[in-house]
């Protein structure tokens, strides 16, 4: 639940920070005070549109920022959504935040982080379900109305195995559908393949095949080259000239003198063997240095082989993959599609079988929900009609309206036809109103007023309390058309709806603000030549003279009045 509202420089609020607790609050004041700008702030908090009208004028920002309780149950889908995206700091409290610029940017924060306005809105939905005259409305809203009806009927179980059926008929029709369209393509694209297949396998590649060509072509391009230096080693080293003797002929020289050394001091042989070691190696580089001067090949037409074969590579890389492996994992994988388009005729038998069998399971589980949804339609429609009648609508009819649509491609029922189906069931779900005898049934989205959508919120959600999983229920002015008695009536339900959920309201009736377990007075006031609006708790006196105020002008029968109401609202809620 909300238990703490910051807002600054929103529209005419300069400054004001509200404590929330448990049950129901309610706010009043007179009209433009600012009690709607409240919502409007909460809904931006929620996600809601973020215009730079919203802000105070002479500052450049609004800011609005909500602290929340959390479900203690790790299993609630606001737990996992904030799991997911890693934001849960705090197992028992959240805390939005969300910033209006001058600039038109508007920053969305969740526990300090920068998140984007969808996930707000997620995280929102969640949290709050406001009702009232906007465009949130989630009564007004023809999709909602089959989620309303199912929390009702409580038909998870049903519609979670509805579903896993969809989803798995869903699958086979995407690869039926891939086939297909590889079955119709099938000669162009095994022509294709097969020739692809064709020109890979005939170069016989081999994995690092392409750098001993390269290796090889640097030797045949230099080999006169190579073989000059090779020579000129060799001269050195080995063969040597009358003016300069070879290394060898040196080096044996200096073993032979340290020989003689070692046999005159014997400490010193060691200089001996690390000389005869040194005129081995040189010995064995000279033999190695003949035999790649033998190796070395002066051979134009392999040259000219080498260059063939690292073309063709290229044109093949340039084809199928920037290295020799891609080329033949190119090949596999034209292999694996040449194969899987020969077999499809087989797999499109296997998946249209399977597609037949999903269903008809489809149609027997679509039947099911059907049936329980119809069987709970009337009576929701007999509880909020009830319900109704006890908020001054007594002349106002609802009912549940289904619709099914024929589709040749759709779930065999029993009696022969096949139907449209999607996620939710076979049917559409729309709540229709006859909000004055004689007039029919029409859409309630279309025709309901805002007074209408509110109590008839307030009454679906009094009869859907139990399954309802939103904490904080906000109504605007859902006194709207309505007395005094009535007004008591709406308070009581409001007070018993507030006992699973916590509930703001906004309200004009004094008989609907004393069921408040908190009461706030919204004022509007200037201050140095500003408009603000200043929100104070109430409570004892304070608020008995603001349900006088009320009532009318404030005198000793207006405040009997209040106290009247307030012991009458006491004794109902003490009675529960």
């Amino acid at each position: 639940m909300l238990v703490e509202l910051y807002i600054e420089n929103f529209a005419i609020i300069e400054q004001l920070r509200l404590h929330l607790g448990a049950g129901l609050i309610t706010f009043t004041g007179e009209t433009g005070a600012g009690k709607s700008i409240l919502i409007d702030a909460v809904e931006t908090l929620l996600g809601g549109r973020a215009e730079t009208t919203l802000i105070r004028s002479g500052a450049d920002r609004a800011y609005v920022e909500g602290v929340f309780l959390l479900p203690k149950s790790a299993d609630s889908p606001l737990i996992q959504i904030l799991n997911r995206e890693q934001l849960l700091d705090d197992p028992n409290q959240l805390v939005l935040a969300r910033e209006i610029r001058l600039n038109g940017r508007n920053v969305a924060r969740v526990n300090g982080r920068m998140v984007n306005v969808s996930l707000l809105k997620e995280i929102g939905e969640m949290l709050i379900d406001v009702h009232g005259q906007s465009e949130h409305l989630s009564l007004l809203h023809v999709s909602n109305h089959i989620h309303l009806l199912d929390r009702y009927a409580a038909v998870q179980d049903l519609l979670s195995a509805y579903q896993h059926t969809y989803r798995k008929l869903l699958d086979v029709r995407r690869e039926l559908a891939e086939l297909r369209q590889a079955e119709r393509e099938a000669a162009r694209r095994i022509d294709t393949l097969t020739y692809q297949l064709n020109e890979i396998e005939a170069a016989h590649l081999r994995s690092g095949e392409e750098d001993e060509l390269l290796e090889e072509r640097n030797r045949l391009a230099n080999a006169e080259e190579l073989a000059m230096l090779t020579q000129q080693a060799l001269q050195a080293l080995d063969e040597g000239s009358p003016e300069a003797p070879s290394a060898i002929d040196q080096f044996g020289q200096i073993v032979h003198i340290l020989g003689s050394l070692a046999r005159l001091d014997s400490t010193q042989s060691s200089l001996k063997d690390q000389a005869e070691l040194l005129f081995e190696n040189l010995s064995d580089l000279s033999r190695e240095l003949r035999r790649y001067l033998e190796r070395i090949e002066f051979n134009p037409r392999r040259l000219d082989q080498v260059e063939e074969r690292l073309g063709l590579i290229h044109n093949l890389k340039r084809k199928y993959g920037a290295t020799i492996e891609a080329v033949l994992s190119y090949a596999e994988q034209a292999r694996r599609q040449i194969e899987t388009i020969t077999h499809a005729g087989e797999r499109i038998a296997e998946l249209e079988a399977a597609e037949n069998r999903l269903l008809e399971e489809l149609g027997e589980r679509g039947m099911a929900l059907s049936q329980k949804r119809h069987q709970y339609a009337e009576a929701l429609a007999s509880a909020l009609e009830a319900e109704l009648a006890d908020l001054q609508m007594s002349h106002t009819r609802f009912q549940v309206d289904f619709k099914q649509k024929p589709a040749p491609d759709g779930v065999p029922v029993p009696d022969g036809r096949r139907l449209a189906f999607d996620a939710n069931g076979l049917e559409k779900v729309e709540f229709l109103i006859a909000p004055n005898p004689g007039e029919g049934f029409k859409p309630l989205a279309k025709i309901a007023s805002g007074g209408e959508t509110s109590r008839l919120m307030l009454a679906i959600k009094h009869v859907l309390a139990n399954a309802d999983q939103i904490p904080t229920l906000i109504f605007d002015e859902i006194d709207q058309g309505i007395g005094g008695r009535v007004g008591q009536v709406v308070g009581s339900k409001l007070w018993l709806l507030a006992q699973r959920h916590q509930v703001l309201c906004v309200t004009h009736l004094p008989q609907l603000a004393a069921f408040g377990d908190q009461h706030f007075h919204v004022e509007k006031r200037v201050v140095a030549d500003r408009t603000i609006t200043q929100v104070f708790p109430l409570e004892g006196e304070r608020r008995q003279v603001e349900l006088a105020q009320m009532l009318g002008e404030v005198s000793e029968g207006t405040l009997q009045s209040a106290r009247e109401i307030l012991q009458s609202v006491a004794k109902l809620t003490a009675a529960g």
